[in-house]
Formats: C-alpha cells, structure tokens, sequence
C-alpha cells in the first residue's frame, strides 16, 4: 500500500514538473470551446399539459349492454403511436414545415427532428395528466408543433373508438349476410328433404325404432282387446242360446196391455192429468170435463186397438220371434249384437297396426338412414341459426355501443395548460457546458503532462532514482541558492497561478454574461 501511495506522489510530482503543458492545453482548448458554447443558438421550449378523464357517466349504465373498453389502454396506445410516420407527416403539414424542405431529404431531417424533439410523458400518480413538449429556435414554431400534436393525440383517440366501431360494424353487417345465405340455404335443403320424405321421418312419437316399438305395443294392445271381446261375444251368445222359450200363450200373458208401449200411452197419460186438474174444479157435467172424457175413451179405443194388431202380428211369427219378445233375452240379443260390432271393429283396427308394423319392419334399412340424415340437416340448421343470431345480438350491442359513442366520448379531454410562445430561451445549457469544457481543458492538459512525464521521466526522490537504476543511494546534494533554480521555479509556479485565474476569470465573464441576461446583454446590445 505505501508502494502504490509513493508511486502516486511520483506521478503527481511528475504533472507537476511538466505543468507548463496544461497550460498550453487550457488556453487552447478553454476559451475555443467557450466561444463555440456561447454561439450555440438559443432554443425555446413550448408545453402543453391535458388530463384525460376515463370516468365516463355511461360506463356504469351501458354496463352489460355494450362492449366496454379499457380507455386508459387506447390511451396508452395513442401515446406509443403518436410519433408514428403519418402522425409526422401530419403534424408538418400542420405547422408547414413541410414547406421549408427542398429535397427528400431535408423533409427526412425534419420528421426526424420531430420524432426526437416531440417528448409525451405522464405525470406520477393515478391521474391522466400529460405533458407535450417541444424545443426549437423559433419560438413560434415550438408552440405551433406542441399545438399540433396535442390536436392529433386527441383526435386520434377520439376517432379510435368510432374507426372501431365502424369495421366492427362493416365485419358484422359481412358475417350476417353470409350466414343469412347459408342459413336460407340449408333451410331449403332442409325443406326439400322433408317434402320428399314427409311419410318417413319421425313425429311428435320419435324417431324409427320408437315408432316400431309403439306400433307392436298397441297392436298388442289390441289384440288383447280383441280376445276380450271375443271372449264376452261368446259368453253372451252362450247365455242367449241356453236361456228359456217360451209358446205363444206364456208370451201374450206376458205382453199384456200394460207391458205394450204404444204410440198413444203419452197423450192418454197426459190427457188424465188434465181431466184431474178438471174435476178437482168443476163436475162431470161441466162441458170441459164431458170433453176430456170423450177425448180419452177415443184414445184408449185407438190404444186397444193398436195392441190387438201387435199380438196379432206376434202370434203368426216362429217361435225365435216369440222368444225376442221376452225383456231379457231382448238384452242378452242386444249385448251379443254389440259385441259382435265391437269385435269387428277391432279386427280391422288390429289389422291397420298389423300393417303399419309390418311397413316398419320392411323399412327398417331405409329409415333410419333417412332419420341420419335428417338429424345432419337439423344440426347444421341450428348450428347456423345460432350463429345467425349471435351476429345479430352482436350487431345490436355493436350500434348501441356506437350510438353511446355518438353521443358521448368515453374519454374527455381538457386541456390544463395551452401551449404558449415561450419568451426566455430554455437552453442550451450552457453553464454545463462551460463547466464540461473546463474539464475537458484540463484533464487533456493533465493527460498529456502525465504521458511526457512518463516519456522523459525526472526523478523527484531517492526511492524512485534507486528503482529506476537499481543502484542504492547513499546522499543527497542539494542546489546552492546562486544556482537560480528556486527562483525559476517559483517563477513557473506563479505563471501557472496567473494562468488558471485568467482562465477562471474569462470563465466568470462568460458565465455571466448568460446567467444575467438582463444586468449584461441588454446594455451590451442597446451599445453594439
């Protein structure tokens, strides 16, 4: 460690000796660059602040009825896309500095300038507040592309939303078009498959197998409805045929006049009820009541009659025909009558299912092919019926979000700070600079004196003398005063003082006269 530190104050010592070199270095580097700093043309720097407010009032009504988008992305995205190419190009079109290029490629200097100089940044914190920025020499020039830029930013996003809404409307207004034709298509190809098939696809009862499996039950059914039929047929015909007969005595006995209904027992039963209400008012000799009897005699004349014909009639029939007349066994010929109707009625209907089955069972290859395919026809039907609906719900969640646009922005911009013509230059930064070329100055001088210190060594101590030639050394003869090398010294020492402090003193100058503006150039400029 005191090796390194001793080598250290030797390469200081050896600056120090060869310091004449930063001189010369300062003085021709310092006040040239100086000069260069102090002719560097003002710039101005023009500002715009504008907040963005996301929080629109429709978000939370349009909720779930619209699509909704995330505006501070669309934000974000406006401000990456700001310095695109067309953006540039319209910003220069703009402020007209298009104009001032001749050639290609000075309009290329001048989309580059901008792209470099144009600076969008967002304020810390959670608030949408940004900042546009830009520098030039004209101050004008810097307002006018700060106000450009703040146009196109805000109407870009603007427009987002509606170019937006506009493709998504073009898309669906396509895709709804195309799924009506198919739709229409496969409603026809559906159409035309069931005219052609309208006695074998399936019903309301399923599909083939169901069907066929239905068609053997009821015929099942049926013919077990049949056997009971039969049965009960021939259970009444039994009971018919071994039931009593009777001769034509026993059976006028039983066919009385009051077992006879006739064709006058109904007006007879009601003339008696009025001859009653009659002789309850008046007597028997009273014109109404002589009336009603006759009228009553006649009809029981006519009656009697009717009833003598009957049994006369009754009496030349065989004895099967005396035998009907009897009450019960009218019933049991009824019930056999109808049993036999009903068995006859159920044969033919259980030949209609002994048909149908049979239809089903040769078919039995051929439907449910037919059935497939149907069902292929049906699903692609719903498939794009659902699809074709889909698209139109979207196409009305599309306009209702479009006309919530129309009538407000979701993203409201208001503008903090216009941007202004600024009226004191923002830079260069010259007092940075002047500082820079000072150390620049300097350090070349330090560099150079330390490389010829190195090329031309002088030993400035015993310890550095006896490494460099190995010899140990013994004394030290010091300079005699006559000699005049203190007083040179102190005379390079002093000239090197003067040096720097003139140097500092033209820096102080220079410095100055940009710090102060007011105290320094404008009288300087109302004397030159």
């Amino acid at each position: 460690m005191q090796e390194i530190f001793d080598d250290l104050i030797d390469y200081l010592k050896g600056i120090w000796i060869k310091r004449r070199y930063i001189i010369i270095s300062t003085w021709l580097i310092c006040p040239i660059g100086w000069g260069v700093v102090s002719t560097m043309p003002d710039v101005y720097e023009s500002e715009a602040r504008v907040y963005a407010d996301t929080q629109s009032i429709l978000a939370p009504l349009l909720k779930g009825l619209t699509v909704q988008t995330n505006p501070d992305v669309q934000i974000n995205l406006m401000i990456k896309t700001l310095l695109s190419r067309p953006n540039l190009e319209r910003i220069s079109r703009m402020t007209d500095l298009d104009i001032q290029a001749k050639n290609p490629q000075q309009y290329e200097a001048i989309i580059n300038k901008l792209r470099e100089k144009i600076k969008i940044r967002k304020r810390g914190g959670r608030d949408n507040i940004f900042t546009i920025s830009f520098e030039d020499q004209d101050p004008e020039i810097a307002k006018n592309v700060v106000q450009s830029a703040l146009t196109v930013f805000i109407e870009n996003t603007l427009g987002e939303n509606r170019t937006d809404a506009d493709s998504a409307q073009k898309f669906l207004k396509d895709q709804i078009a195309e799924y009506e034709s198919r739709l229409a298509s496969a409603e026809s190809r559906l159409t035309d498959f069931k005219q052609k098939y309208t006695t074998m696809l399936p019903d309301q009862y399923g599909g083939y197998y169901n069907k066929l499996n239905i068609a053997k039950e009821q015929l099942q059914n049926i013919e077990l409805s049949l056997l009971e039929a039969e049965t009960q047929l021939n259970s009444a015909k039994e009971q018919l045929n071994s039931g009593p007969t009777e001769s034509g005595n026993t059976q006028n006995k039983i066919q009385t006049s009051n077992s006879i209904k006739t064709s006058y027992d109904d007006r007879i039963a009601e003339l008696e009820s009025s001859l009653d209400s009659l002789q309850l008012r008046y007597t028997d000799k009273h014109p109404d009541v002589a009336e009603a009897k006759r009228r009553l005699a006649y009809l029981e004349e006519q009656r009697t009659k009717e009833i003598n014909e009957y049994l006369s009639i009754s009496n030349n029939e065989d004895s099967s025909s005396l035998t009907s007349q009897n009450p019960v066994i009218q019933q049991l010929q009824i019930q056999v009558n109808q049993f036999e109707n009903q068995v006859a009625l159920i044969k033919v209907r259980a030949e209609d299912y002994r048909a149908k089955v049979k239809d089903l069972e040769n078919k039995i290859h051929v439907l449910p092919e037919i059935e497939g395919e149907l069902a292929a026809l049906n699903r692609g039907y719903d498939i794009t019926k659902k699809k074709y609906e889909q698209l139109l719900n979207r196409q009305e969640t599309a306009q209702l979000a479009q006309q919530a646009d129309e009538t407000t922005n979701k993203i409201q911009f208001k503008v903090i700070d216009p941007p202004r013509a600024a009226t004191q230059p923002s830079g260069p930064k010259r007092i940075i600079y002047f500082i820079l070329v000072t150390f620049v100055g300097f350090g070349a001088g330090i560099g150079m004196s330390l490389l010829l210190s190195q090329l031309s060594p002088v030993a400035t101590s015993t310890s550095q003398l006896s490494k460099a030639t190995g010899v140990p050394v013994f004394g030290v003869v010091s300079a005699n005063e006559n000699l005049g090398l203190q007083g040179w010294h102190r005379k390079k020492t002093v000239i090197f003082i003067v040096s720097n402090l003139s140097l500092l003193a033209i820096l102080i100058m220079f410095m100055s006269y940009f710090l102060f503006p007011d105290a320094i150039q404008a009288p300087l400029k109302r004397i030159f």
